[in-house]
């Protein structure tokens, strides 16, 4: 590789606002920076995912399209 032209590849501390506290590498300037969610908060990650449908659209979406993907 050139020397010279490569950005400064180092570790940075991430926050969440959960409190959750990581260590990941980047390129960016900051040394630590805080972020809103993370793996130990994010419903997705937790199982706590729920799909709210207040207005049928899932059920819309199903009656529309649902036919195509069952075999």
């Amino acid at each position: 590789m050139k020397q010279g032209i490569h950005p400064d590849y180092h570790e940075v501390n991430v926050t969440c606002s959960c409190g959750n506290k990581f260590v990941t590498k980047s390129t960016m300037a900051k040394e630590s920076f805080n972020i809103e969610v993370c793996s130990q908060c994010h419903p997705f990650y937790t199982g706590q995912q729920k799909i709210v449908d207040t207005t049928g659209r899932v059920d819309k979406f199903n009656q529309k399209f649902g036919n195509m993907f069952k075999r």
